[in-house]
């Protein structure tokens, strides 16, 4: 049996349906569906059974409760960087992912889980998995930080498989339900198709309109990394997870107009609301990865968003 958490998710459900494509079906998807629309990235996955999270978690936690655990995927959490109610970001993103990993010692199970990027904070101190480098700037990155340090504290005392992946700007199908936090991609696209306009930020930062650089990675990248390493049992510890070069926002815009053949750039005022917490480069440190021994060349921005939307406009001409 193998366990994912925010399963209706983004990056979830793509874990799922490569899970499948595996002919793994035995899954039991843990969430929370209150945005009832994130059934639409379950309808042609297969599972065995599913839980609201907080049912979950309880449960978990009850001896005899699930055994022959395969895995457990843990990408559930609040992934709003605009929340700023510390109480609820540290009970859904750092005592639940506590909870998860005791039990999953208790059982002797794997456990892979999402961090984030965004505890590099501005970025000014570098991109490395290093605490020098760890300058969380949100509450939500506060949490990822502080169960990474979590994490270290019990990787000396445990033998089990425990890997924390530090997602850079991850893009790609099954995003739509994100609304506002989806990919500038998503967004892209849709502004592409209704205005013939890619809207992006004017310059911040000392940076060009548009020249603020992110780490793009595509997720179905995402994906081969979580499961490289679960077939890789003996690999343990945190990794970026991006494709270790940077791309400005132009270029991904370019990518969408390029895709469409048609569409301009306008460039619109920065928001004063993301003044001093908005990264405005980040690029990975992957010689981890490297050194761990995964081999595989991520996609470009360009050749990403050509897959991207061969899949999102595909899906959209559907359900018209």
């Amino acid at each position: 049996m193998i366990i994912v958490t925010g399963g209706a998710g983004f990056i979830g459900s793509n874990l799922v349906r490569a899970l499948n494509d595996r002919g793994e079906k035995d899954i039991v998807l843990v969430d929370h569906l209150a945005n009832g629309r994130k059934m639409l990235n379950l309808a042609d996955l297969e599972i065995a059974d599913y839980f609201d999270k907080s049912e979950f978690v309880q449960k978990f936690e009850t001896p005899g409760f699930l055994k022959n655990i395969k895995a457990v995927f843990h990408q559930g959490a609040c992934s709003a960087t605009t929340e700023w109610d510390g109480r609820f970001v540290m009970e859904n993103n750092y005592d639940y992912s506590k909870r998860l990993l005791d039990g999953c010692i208790a059982r002797n199970a794997p456990f892979l889980y999402a961090s984030s990027a965004s505890v590099y904070g501005s970025g000014r101190h570098g991109f490395r998995v290093d605490r020098r480098c760890e300058h969380p700037i949100n509450m939500y990155a506060y949490s990822k930080f502080q169960f990474d340090q979590y994490v270290r504290r019990l990787l000396p005392e445990t033998s089990i498989p425990i890997v924390g992946f530090r997602y850079f700007n991850v893009y790609g199908p099954r995003e739509q339900h994100k609304g506002a936090m989806s990919s500038t991609a998503y967004h892209f696209n849709r502004q592409v198709i209704e205005q013939k306009k890619a809207r992006l930020f004017e310059g911040s930062d000392g940076m060009a309109d548009g020249e603020q650089r992110r780490d793009f990675i595509h997720v179905g990248d995402v994906v081969d990394v979580n499961l490289w390493f679960w077939d890789h049992p003996e690999r343990r510890g945190i990794y970026n997870v991006g494709t270790g070069k940077a791309e400005t926002f132009n270029a991904v815009a370019q990518a969408v107009i390029d895709w469409h053949g048609e569409g301009v750039i306008e460039y619109i005022p920065f928001p004063e609301h993301l003044k001093g917490a908005y990264q405005s480069y980040t690029q990975a440190d992957i010689s981890g990865l490297r050194e761990a021994g995964y081999e595989k060349e991520f996609l470009t921005v360009k050749q990403g968003v050509a897959k991207y939307l061969d899949w999102l406009n595909a899906d959209l001409a559907n359900k018209l």
